[in-house]
């Protein structure tokens, strides 16, 4: 059973490792994760969100309900458009055990690939939501959070609202 690890752990601070091999194990996890994504009304679940010191995500495109299993996933360009959009982190959490929400700036688009579940290499164009959804979960598998990408102000009032969490 896997289990969310929260802001404040280390590894959620830790750059993941590629994953050399598709294993049933790895399928399963990902599948538990796609479970615990759903089940928290998230779009998207890096493994070290779940403990796990390995480069592969799970997202869910919200328009189509489209689910995808990357294994090894990196973006290999970014659109020089930039837009600002509300994120939130199923790792920080409020006093009220929901994600905090803040504006972060990103690029509107990016052409990301990655392995799938059954090994073959993928590539896509991804712009909108997808296209947050996954530069915020390859941030996890770099060790970042979306807080990162706040100004000092801003990212110092989300982490008021983490520690009043940990202290009730």
């Amino acid at each position: 059973m896997l289990q969310m690890k929260l802001c404040g752990d280390v590894v959620l601070r830790t750059v993941c490792e590629p994953v050399d091999k598709i294993t049933p194990e790895l399928l399963s996890t990902m599948d538990e994760m796609v479970q615990m994504m759903r089940a928290q009304n998230g779009v998207g679940l890096a493994a070290p969100q779940v403990g796990i010191l390995s480069r592969f995500l799970v997202m869910m495109d919200p328009d189509s309900e489209t689910i995808y299993r990357m294994i090894n996933p990196r973006i290999v360009s970014y659109d020089s458009d930039v837009c600002t959009m509300e994120e939130g982190c199923l790792s920080v959490l409020g006093n009220d055990g929901l994600p905090i929400y803040a504006n972060v700036s990103r690029p509107a688009g990016v052409v990301v690939e990655w392995t799938d579940v059954t090994g073959d290499q993928k590539m896509a164009q991804m712009t909108g939501l997808p296209a947050r959804i996954v530069q915020h979960e390859t941030d996890h598998l770099d060790g970042k959070l979306f807080v990162d990408h706040l100004s000092s102000v801003r990212r110092e009032m989300v982490m008021r609202k983490v520690k009043k969490r940990k202290l009730s």
